[in-house]
């Protein structure tokens, strides 16, 4: 397999540092200033992902080819984003893929957007409700440079409201008030059809598991996940004294058919 090569117009990770990178657009004739000094990008134009380049002051950067989790954690942000700790879970409990169908609300700027469209190409499609407009810009953005906006439709309404989609994968929920779509998720899923909602108190959790209870859904389950990072060094490993703790609740179920 040949090695990848970085062409103009592409977006790289510029690492200098685990604490230092920069999610950049290579554009020619163009450069990027750091307080390390700065970087043309006609000196990376043609190179393999994973070189180096020495910046004006002669300091060592590596141009890497951009991940999933760097396209989230970088995003433009107007909200607070969802973790890809969370996002992990929320993946795989709602068991999507290749090819599904997934109704999300809301989008606010993107982040989890990101992941599900990432995740159901490239014949899936993610329907993202979200009642203010000016998130729904910035997420079109944000997914635009991941290229992942073609597996996108960004829809500006009221998923408490009603659902316009039907026989849908998933129904997956970051809002404040998701016991209020339950009924609507129920009706928009196939049989078996899952839903999972992200809330960041316990008392959302508790009303959206009594609307999941009241409106045909089994197999309920609310989980936290915590992350905590190491400090590794030889003799001197340990905890980092700083963690991501706490952010949210993710709470997963399924839709049986109606008798």
């Amino acid at each position: 397999m040949s090695a990848q090569k970085i062409g103009e117009g592409d977006y790289i990770l510029l690492y200098l540092s685990q604490r230092k990178t920069y999610l950049i657009k290579v554009e020619a004739g163009k450069s990027f200033h750091t307080h390390k000094g700065f970087i043309k990008f006609d000196d990376l134009v043609g190179r393999e992902y994973g070189s180096s380049v020495l910046s004006s002051l002669g300091i060592e950067f590596i141009a890497l080819k951009p991940l999933l989790r760097d396209y989230i954690m970088k995003s433009v942000r107007k909200t607070q984003i969802t973790y890809p700790k969370d996002i992990a879970l929320i993946v795989v409990f709602s068991g999507i893929g290749p090819g599904s169908c997934v109704v999300e609300a809301g989008t606010g700027t993107g982040a989890l957007t990101t992941a599900l469209a990432h995740f159901v190409k490239p014949k899936g499609k993610v329907y993202s409700y979200e009642i203010r407009e000016e998130f729904l810009k910035t997420a079109e953005k944000n997914l635009k440079r991941a290229n992942l906006f073609d597996f996108v439709e960004l829809k500006n309404k009221d998923v408490t409201i009603g659902i316009d989609e039907s026989d849908v994968d998933a129904v997956i929920l970051d809002l404040a008030t998701p016991w209020l779509v339950v009924p609507n998720a129920y009706n928009a899923l196939k049989s078996c059809g899952t839903i999972v909602s992200f809330s960041p108190t316990i008392d959302q959790v508790v009303k959206t598991v009594e609307a999941l209870n009241e409106n045909g859904f089994v197999d309920i389950e609310s989980v936290e996940c915590l992350m905590r990072g190491m400090q590794v060094e030889r003799g001197k490993t340990r905890p980092q004294t700083l963690m991501t703790g706490h952010t949210g609740y993710v709470t997963f179920a399924r839709k049986t058919a109606k008798p």
